[in-house]
This record gives C-alpha cells, structure tokens and sequence, in this order.
C-alpha cells in the first residue's frame, strides 16, 4: 500500500484517538493495540516518513495514560529476591563455574609457590603480616590479629572495603576484565598463601574452623564479583543476536543486578568476621583448640555453604526446570501463568 493510501484510510482514527481521550479501559486497550499494529506496519514501509513518528507519539501518549500512575506492588521487592535474581544467575551458570575452576587454580598456584618458597607466602601477604602471625602462634594466640581492633569499627571497615573492591571487580568487566582478572590474581594467591601458612604449623583445622566462619561468605562472594565482571565482558564480545552495544547494556545491567546481593552478603561476613572471630580468638585456647564448641562452628559453615549453593546453583535450576523465565521488561513470569 503506497503511503498516501495508509494515511488517507487512517489519518481520521489516529486523529480521534489524538485528540479524544477515553475512560474505558478496553476501549483504551483496543486503541493502544490497533496503533501497535499500524505503527509496526509504517515502521516495516515507511520507516523514515513523519507519518511513523507521529503514530509512535500517540501510541507513547496512551501507554504513558495507562502506566504512569500505576504503583509497584509490594511484592515487588519479594519477587526480585525469589526469582528475578535466581533465574538471572541461571543464565550464567556457565560463567559462574568458570569463574570458580579458575579462581580454585590459582589458590592453588598461591598455596604451591608458599610450599617451595617462603618468600612467595610473605610477598603474598601484608608486609609484616607473616613475622606478627607466626609471633603469635609461638605465643599460643594463632588468631590474634582478630582481637587487636574495636569490633565495631572492624565491622565498619571490613563491611565498606570488601563491598568497595567487589565493586572494583564487578566494573573491571567494562575493561574486558583486566582489573578483574588482576584482582581474582592478587586475592587468591594471598588466599592460598595465607592458608598455607597455618597448615604449616598443623594449625588447618582450627584455621578452618576459626577463619572460614566469615571466610565462606566473603570467599565466595569474591567469586561471584568476578562472575559478574566477566559477565559484562562477555555480553560485549559475544554480543549474539543483539548489537555490541545493546548486548553491552544488558550484561552491565544483569552485572550490577549480580552487585545487590553482595552488598548484604559482605555486610553478614563482617559481622561474623568482627564478632564471632573476634570472639573465638578471644577466647582460643591451645589446649582445647577452639573457642567455641565445633559443633557452632560447623553449623556455620554448613549454613553459609548450604545458603550460598541452595540460592546460587539449586534454586535457579529448579525455578527453570518449572517454566519460570524474565522477559525483557524484567518481569518475571511462568509459562500460562504470570508472577509478577
């Protein structure tokens, strides 16, 4: 159909829904439909004529009617935390398993270099840190660098750093990862060399029990940082069937989504890190070992690994396997049945 003809057949319609408004609702809807389809018809034949603009205007007037004063429901926020995040962190399975394999390596690498040389365990860590550790346990107080600060302010501290170089890492991905990448570098050979280092003097288990009781949050959540920062490179150089730049957007946005869920996770890990740690090597003693009982311990850490592979890996399988998925508005929805 040439142009005159659409506009001629059509002109006085779109001129009545210009100008006369209506409260019907599904008058209202029927018009917002019928635009939809004259404006996907001009786009498709016309797609530079002033005719196309001007449909696209009324039909962004009489959306802007419906929605404008439409309030979020309170599920909202029940919904972002129950599936929206979840189902999001499915679609990067992959890259989450990546991440782990790679980080688990070089851990490896940070524990191995510790084994055959010394001094690759005390570049590793803090410049001192190694001498005032070992100080320490000559002395029978291994954990002792947990209780020389204010626990307040070490949780304060503790809270505000891990977030902030979470953070850093997460944006490292604008960078096709490099900042990521060194960071995922320097923390894990720390991590390797710092672990080592109290498996050394047949310290391990109390290590285990003393230090992962925040160190399964925090550890953890590094990883899904570095997840998130490859996330972003990755929707830039396979951007499919988008372009590089929407691609781009999208994996940025899904990455800062990923950001939400650190921010409370290192907030608990600091609390355990300031006040359970704190406590525990307080009150460590070299006869009994522990200073609380093992079985408060492995609770802990049952509960913290069993959160973190249950929200992570085993919920978005299973809220998948159901037909749940986000559409691209980010409404989460079920196959023949809506939840959001």
């Amino acid at each position: 159909m040439r142009e005159a003809m659409f506009i001629k057949k059509n002109a006085e319609k779109w001129k009545e829904y210009q100008h006369s408004s209506t409260d019907n609702p599904d008058e209202t809807a029927e018009r917002f439909i019928t635009l939809i389809d004259d404006l996907s018809y001009a786009k498709t034949f016309y797609p530079k004529s002033k005719v196309t603009r001007w449909i696209n205007g009324i039909a962004a007037s009489i959306y802007q009617s419906i929605y404008q004063n439409k309030k979020e429901k309170y599920t909202r926020i029940f919904t972002f935390w129950r599936y929206e995040l979840p189902l999001l962190f499915k679609k990067y399975h992959r890259i989450l398993f990546f991440t782990f394999v790679l980080e688990v390596f070089i851990t490896a690498i940070g524990v191995w270099g510790s084994m055959t040389n010394d001094e690759v365990m005390r570049s590793a860590l803090p410049y001192g840190y190694v001498e005032k550790t070992e100080d320490n346990i000559a002395k029978g107080d291994p954990f002792g660098v947990y209780k020389d600060n204010n626990p307040f302010n070490m949780f304060i501290a503790i809270a505000m750093n891990n977030t902030f170089v979470a953070l850093l890492m997460v944006i490292g991905g604008v960078a096709l990862s490099l900042w990521t990448l060194i960071s995922v570098w320097q923390n894990d050979i720390m991590l390797g060399a710092f672990q080592y280092m109290f498996f050394k003097h047949n310290l391990g288990w109390q290590s285990i029990l003393v230090i992962w009781i925040h160190g399964t949050l925090e550890i953890l959540s590094f990883i899904i940082a570095a997840t998130a920062g490859f996330i972003i490179t990755c929707s830039y150089l396979f951007p499919g069937t988008y372009s590089r730049m929407e691609s781009f957007k999208r994996g940025f946005k899904d990455a800062m989504k990923i950001m939400i869920i650190l921010v409370p996770l290192f907030i608990v890990a600091a609390f355990l890190e300031t006040y359970v740690t704190h406590l525990m090597s307080q009150s460590f003693d070299k006869e009994k070992n522990f200073g609380l009982p093992v079985w408060a311990s492995v609770l802990i850490l049952a509960a913290s690994l069993s959160f973190l592979v249950w929200y992570f890996i085993i919920l978005p399988i299973r809220l998948h396997k159901k037909g749940y998925y986000i559409q691209n508005d980010g409404i989460v929805n079920r196959i023949n049945q809506a939840h959001a």
